[in-house]
Order: structure tokens, then C-alpha cells, then sequence
């Protein structure tokens, strides 16, 4: 129980919530605790969205299938992210896709009846709980909404929008390679280098292994009507 609390404390969301309180509710269990191993699928396409789960430590991706076939991942989320906060409360609380552990990953699993009395007995936390959720939707149904139907390019730019605004920077930090970048994006490898090589002639990206800095053009390719 003590390196779970340790890990709590390291969560923006719930640092409102006392240690005491926490212990308290999982022993009643309107909270638990559940470890997934790698590779788990957490939520199936249609599932009802009963529970709050704020992930703890490792890494969970939401992925759809694509007309061909092909596996896609949409968004990546890692210690601190929360899962289901965005559908609820929303009178059609069903999972659109996928959600699979990447990672051996802990989560929090937080009751919708806990977390209506966590709203009224705990301001901090429900202001809190309002800026994730108003924050990663927006940027969420961005990602979602640029990625159907698109040219390898404007697939490229779609999730290099969307880290942007995940990352808060014009620098993207790539912890993956870029065999795996191509497989989230949805395309060939070999498609993947050429493309990026063409963006950086047209002065839209410069990148090295480990990053891809968004130049001048590359936003105003977003301005575009």
C-alpha cells in the first residue's frame, strides 16, 4: 500500500485527496487498485464507461483499425493521464475504440458514486478533475478528427499538431523509433523518411532522431482554410 500512496502523491489530480482518505476508500472498495500486464486489452469497442481510472504508472494507447486493416494507435497516455473522464457522464458512455496497456501498467480505479461525493466534498479536486477533462478532450477530438481519411502528409502533421499541444513545446520529443512512429501514424517506413524528408525541404519541419522542431510553415499550413 505504501508505494501505491508514494505514487498518488505524484498524480496532479488527486493530491487534493488525503492518504488517510484514500486507504479508506479502497477498503471499501468504491476505489481499487489493478495492475494490467503488457500488451492487455483494458476496454473493448462498445464497452459502458462505468469508473474514473487515473493511470498510476506505465503506458496506455487507445487504437483503432483502419479500412485496410491496419492496427493505428490514437493517443498514447502514461502516468498521471486519466481514462473515462470524458465519457461518464455523457449520455452515450461507450468506448469508440480500443484501449490496450503498452506497458506493465497500475490504475486507480475510482466509482462513479465515490467520485460524486468526491465532486461535492472536494472542490480542489473537482476544479481539478474539470481543467483535465475540458483540456485533453479538446485535444483528443483534434487528434481523432484529423486523422480519417488524410495523405501520409497531413497524417504527419495531424499527430505533430497533436503532440504539440500534448507537450506544450514547437520541439516534439520522440521516445519512440521510427519504425513505431509509422505504425501510429498508419504508414509504410520507407513512406514515413520520404515524407518527413519533403517536409523539411518545404520548410516545414527540421528533425533529428530524437526530435522534430515545427517551423513558421508548418503552422501556417494549419491556418489554412
Amino acid at each position: 500500500m505504501k508505494k501505491y500512496l508514494e505514487l498518488m502523491r505524484q498524480i496532479d489530480l488527486i493530491k487534493s485527496i488525503k492518504p488517510e482518505e484514500i486507504e479508506s476508500y479502497l477498503s471499501e472498495e468504491s476505489c481499487k487498485i489493478t495492475q494490467y500486464g503488457t500488451n492487455t486489452l483494458l476496454h473493448f469497442v462498445g464497452e459502458v464507461c462505468s469508473k474514473l481510472e487515473i493511470i498510476l504508472s506505465g503506458k496506455v494507447v487507445i487504437e483503432r483499425i483502419d479500412e485496410s486493416g491496419n492496427l493505428m494507435t490514437i493517443a498514447e497516455f502514461y502516468g498521471g493521464d486519466v481514462l473515462g473522464g470524458n465519457l461518464m457522464f455523457s449520455k452515450n458512455p461507450y468506448y469508440p475504440m480500443t484501449v490496450t496497456s503498452k506497458d506493465a501498467t497500475l490504475i486507480l480505479e475510482i466509482n462513479k458514486n465515490r467520485l460524486f461525493s468526491l465532486f461535492s466534498d472536494n472542490h480542489e479536486f473537482l476544479k481539478s478533475y474539470l481543467e483535465y477533462v475540458s483540456d485533453h478532450t479538446v485535444i483528443l477530438g483534434d487528434r481523432i478528427k484529423h486523422y480519417v481519411n488524410r495523405t501520409i502528409r497531413e497524417s504527419i502533421l495531424s499527430y505533430l499538431d497533436y503532440e504539440c499541444k500534448k507537450q506544450n513545446s514547437d520541439i516534439i520529443k520522440l521516445n519512440l523509433t521510427k519504425k513505431a512512429l509509422a505504425e501510429r501514424i498508419g504508414v509504410q517506413r520507407t513512406s514515413l523518411s520520404r515524407e518527413l524528408a519533403k517536409m523539411r525541404e518545404d520548410g516545414l519541419i527540421e528533425f533529428t532522431p530524437v526530435s522534430i522542431s515545427l517551423l513558421h510553415n508548418f503552422f501556417k499550413w494549419f491556418r489554412q482554410p
